[in-house]
């Protein structure tokens, strides 16, 4: 997240940490690109969603309790969903929302998912009340409670059927995954992508740790001669150290103990710490000439020493999470470090 493309990057920026620190979704305004930060993604919340369906009616609506306690009728087979921010599960399942999340009127959206979502509108990551209604939406899915404080559920309610996956701010992907094959009576599938995911990690863990061993590795992202490093836990450090195994730098074990952001700016400080034998950089200053990549604290760094920085674009999904993200990160990782 500079003249116009730099304030977007800035407003999509904030907005995706605090999106990943709220768990990669509503973020309060921020600035550029991705994230919020920006999970989503920080501690795995309640996405249980309630209790399985109650009824089925002659149509075949089913009425399920979400993770706030409300009993929603969900529609036979959806056809115009709004899901901001839980696209990733939307595609995974064979769904096209009727409008996708974005930041900055459409300046930043989730660039990885545009094979399947290439021609479906934008809305705004705050989900404003009459652009919703605009698209005509016969469900309308939230990611976290803080989507619908105050009387937000009740007006989105009055719209269409509105259902709460997760209580928290950073709800855990897997449990979404399944609260999502749940909401569209799709269990069984998606207990496959799932099942699907958990293989290829497997096979993936014990490729790369063959290749480096116990070597550590650290995600930076470059933002505005600022870094940002992923939290241990959350979105892309998920991947690296609890799905991958692999060994997790003690400075990016301070950092995620003290932080609920699935992203958390480095001070230079603790930067000259950072004793990580690889680093992915996610460079959002790409082309722009970074200041920071020129300095001798990052020069020092052991993995910028031995050179082994793979660099993607900000437009990866490495600042997302969910099946398709996390397989993609996987992919990455696997291609960069057993080569």
């Amino acid at each position: 997240m500079k003249n116009n493309r730099t304030f977007y990057l800035f407003i999509s920026m904030l907005a995706l940490v605090i999106l990943l620190a709220a768990c990669g979704n509503t973020e309060s305004e921020n600035d550029d690109q991705q994230n919020e930060e920006p999970s989503a993604e920080s501690d795995n919340g309640d996405t249980s969603g309630g209790d399985e369906a109650e009824s089925k009616s002659e149509n075949s609506e089913r009425t399920l309790t979400d993770a706030l306690g409300n009993e929603v009728t969900v529609p036979a087979e959806p056809k115009r969903v709004i899901a901001s921010y839980l696209e990733d599960y939307l595609v995974a399942l064979g769904i096209t929302p009727v409008a996708q999340w974005s930041v900055g009127d459409g300046a930043t959206i989730q660039d990885y998912l545009q094979d399947s979502l290439g021609d479906v509108p934008t809305i705004s990551y705050d989900l404003p009340l009459e652009a919703v209604t605009s698209f005509n939406p016969d469900l309308i899915i939230m990611d976290s409670a803080g989507m619908v404080e105050g009387n937000k559920y009740d007006q989105y309610n009055r719209i269409a059927p509105t259902y709460v996956i997760g209580s928290e701010q950073n709800n855990d992907w897997r449990d979404e995954l399944l609260e999502m094959g749940k909401i569209f009576d799709q269990e069984e599938k998606a207990n496959q992508v799932l099942a699907d995911y958990e293989k290829k990690a497997a096979d993936a863990k014990e490729q790369i740790q063959a290749a480096i061993g116990d070597e550590s590795v650290a995600a930076l992202w470059l933002f505005n001669n600022t870094f940002y490093i992923v939290s241990e836990t959350l979105s892309s450090g998920d991947v690296l150290y609890n799905d991958l195994g692999l060994t997790t730098p003690n400075v990016v074990k301070e950092i995620s103990a003290n932080t609920e952001s699935n992203w958390s700016e480095i001070s230079l400080e603790k930067l000259a710490e950072l004793d990580a034998d690889y680093i992915f950089l996610i460079n959002n200053d790409k082309g722009n000439g970074s200041e920071m990549l020129q300095d001798d604290i990052w020069k020092n760094i052991p993995a910028v020493k031995k050179g082994n920085i793979y660099e993607y674009e900000s437009t990866s999904s490495w600042l997302y999470t969910g099946p398709i993200a996390n397989s993609q990160v996987i992919d990455n990782i696997l291609s960069d470090l057993t080569e």
